[in-house]
């Protein structure tokens, strides 16, 4: 008779709490030219100044956008806020975005982001799963954002599964491979 393997994982639970919470931002990728480009560079570019959320807010009231377009730069503009940790406000551009493009996956990933700021970690992994469900342009962030989840509930395989997940879609990030170095795997022989 062989015997069955089950993994045990060992991580630092703290990790949320020591400046995870934000996770990775997915940003949407809009083109033509305009203000709401400019802020999708802006968010797709790390930023978090109040002046790159003036130019998505001018691109809102003033582009003629279309309806992905116009979602897009809402979820850009909570991006930046998110990176503030100005939650609320996040949030409620990606309600905005989810309301005005149902199907934009990255609305619900960045909202899922945002209520692991907010520290509500089973919302969050709804919300990062229908993103994944709709498609994103980045799911290894979707992936890393889950597994901040898991960790925040205490749930170090399913994190574990997710960082890997991450890091298989996104071999030259970095931030997978960081959390996964926090991990012990070991192997353990379970009795039959």
């Amino acid at each position: 008779m062989v015997p069955q393997s089950r993994f045990l994982l060992a991580t630092a639970a703290a990790a949320v709490a020591l400046g995870f919470a934000a996770g990775a931002q997915a940003a949407v990728t809009v083109i033509g030219g305009g203000l709401a480009e400019a802020c999708s560079q802006a968010a797709v570019g790390g930023e978090s100044d109040r002046e790159y959320e003036e130019l998505c807010d001018l691109a809102i009231e003033t582009e003629f956008l279309n309806a992905r377009d116009r979602a897009g730069t809402y979820v850009n503009r909570g991006v930046l806020r998110m990176r503030r940790t100005e939650y609320g406000k996040a949030i409620e551009d990606f309600d905005q975005a989810i309301r005005m493009k149902p199907d934009l996956g990255e609305g619900y990933v960045n909202r899922g982001a945002a209520y692991i700021g907010q520290e509500r970690y089973e919302a969050s992994i709804g919300e990062i799963n229908r993103g994944l469900e709709l498609g994103v342009e980045e799911p290894a962030k979707a992936y890393y954002n889950r597994a901040l989840a898991y960790e925040g509930l205490e749930d170090a395989r399913s994190a574990y599964f997710d960082y890997q997940k991450a890091q298989e879609l996104a071999p030259g990030w970095g931030a997978p491979a960081e959390q996964l170095a926090r991990f012990t795997v070991t192997r353990r022989s379970v009795p039959q």
